[in-house]
């Protein structure tokens, strides 16, 4: 900043940055706007980068961390409703009328004289401080035109206002409702990654209430419109993954049996989930179905391997210790804990130690050493011996010849 004013540059702190200062929130970066044109900001500062140069945005390294340098400029239409068609490089008025909410709009010069509130002299060109202070989320401008140019700017808003404890403004949220079917045509990638920043914050719940109520869950999601309360969600720990929260979402709106591998599908369309997303988003639903189905019936070895299983943590903190099936399930596990060998001990009888008995691998091989494992976890096999033995008497049964000889 020293530098951009020392060459004769006007030179402010930009957007969000400024709003949690104002709010006394830790900012997590600092963007600049600046009357320098990209060209001229690259011949300042020894390390930079063009991430942007035909919207007038420059990183500037020399100080460490990156930090964005954007010349103020003027917008013209979103004909693909993501980004302008073109940019005119203007000044700071036209660069406030451009962004999408008042709050986001407000610049800061550190090197002015401030007020005491902090260092620097805050610059409001939108009546961003009153809505800051009145704790509204208002489009800059006519949000009508605002919300149109780029859909996601609804999901934004929903995210700003969950975050921050504020309302949206009403001829803002009439315009959310209003473009919410449009939401449909911007990326699934954009959507997916707005979900996780919505669902990686405690006011999760909040927002997705607003999400129901602004009519944007349906297209968000790419399925009807639901108004089901979630209380399954509202028991996810702060840290809670954004796929654990899926899961609970999802036990929310469609219920613990329609919430299945077809329903984590969908969502990894629409939401473009990782690979590694969607496996914890269906490991989950599955072994939450399996283990609510069948945990009174099953027996010590079964217990045992779900209890390992690494969705169980994930099931676990679906539900709450109130939930008195979950807390004999947690009761049970506890017990097997501390019986003989733990929950998974070291099996007594491995694969080559088949081999070595004579056993032939083949078809039914694997079944046969599943089954003498879950005699250990039984405790009805006590050593290896008995492990050898127990094979023995059920080989026949999953068709695994046995040669006779030891090596």
């Amino acid at each position: 900043m020293h530098r951009l004013a020392g060459e004769g540059h006007v030179a402010y702190f930009a957007g969000g940055c400024v709003r949690d200062e104002l709010l006394g929130r830790p900012p997590t970066d600092y963007d600049v706007a600046t009357d320098a044109p990209p060209d001229r900001i690259r011949r300042l500062f020894r390390r930079t980068s063009e991430v942007g140069v035909a919207f007038g945005v420059v990183l500037v390294r020399d100080l460490g961390p990156a930090i964005e340098v954007a010349t103020f400029r003027a917008d013209g239409p979103y004909t693909d409703r993501r980004r302008p068609d073109s940019v005119t490089f203007s000044d700071a008025r036209s660069d406030a009328a451009r962004r999408d909410f008042t709050i986001n709009a407000l610049f800061l010069d550190p090197l002015a004289p401030g007020d005491g509130q902090i260092r620097g002299q805050v610059i409001d060109l939108v009546g961003g401080l009153d809505d800051l202070h009145a704790g509204l989320v208002r489009a800059v401008g006519d949000p009508e035109h605002r919300l149109a140019e780029d859909h996601l700017r609804a999901l934004r808003g929903v995210r700003f206002a969950a975050r921050l404890g504020f309302e949206i403004e009403e001829g803002t949220f009439r315009a959310m409702r209003a473009h919410a079917s449009e939401l449909v045509g911007v990326s699934r990638e954009r959507i997916g990654e707005e979900m996780r920043r919505i669902l990686a914050h405690v006011s999760r719940v909040r927002a997705l209430r607003l999400l129901a109520h602004a009519g944007l869950d349906s297209p968000v999601f790419n399925e009807p419109a639901s108004s089901a309360p979630t209380p399954v969600l509202e028991r996810q720990q702060p840290s809670a993954s954004f796929a654990q929260c899926l899961a609970a979402l999802a036990i929310d709106r469609h219920g613990l049996e329609e919430a299945d591998d077809r329903l984590a599908r969908r969502w990894r369309t629409a939401l473009i989930l990782s690979n590694e997303e969607h496996n914890e988003l269906a490991g989950v639903l599955r072994l939450t179905r399996v283990i609510r189905r069948e945990w009174p019936g099953a027996g010590v070895a079964q217990r045992k391997r779900w209890a390992v299983d690494g969705h169980f943590e994930g099931f676990l903190s679906l539900f709450s210790h109130q939930d008195d099936f979950v807390a004999r399930v947690r009761s049970d596990v506890d017990r097997l804990r501390h019986s003989a060998g733990g929950l998974a001990p070291v099996p007594f009888v491995s694969g080559e130690d088949l081999i070595a008995a004579g056993f032939c691998p083949g078809r039914g091989f694997g079944e046969l050493l599943n089954r003498v494992y879950d005699a250990q976890l039984e405790g009805e096999i006590g050593n290896q011996e008995e492990g050898i033995e127990r094979a023995g008497e059920l080989a026949r049964a999953f068709g695994v010849q046995r040669s006779g000889r030891r090596s």
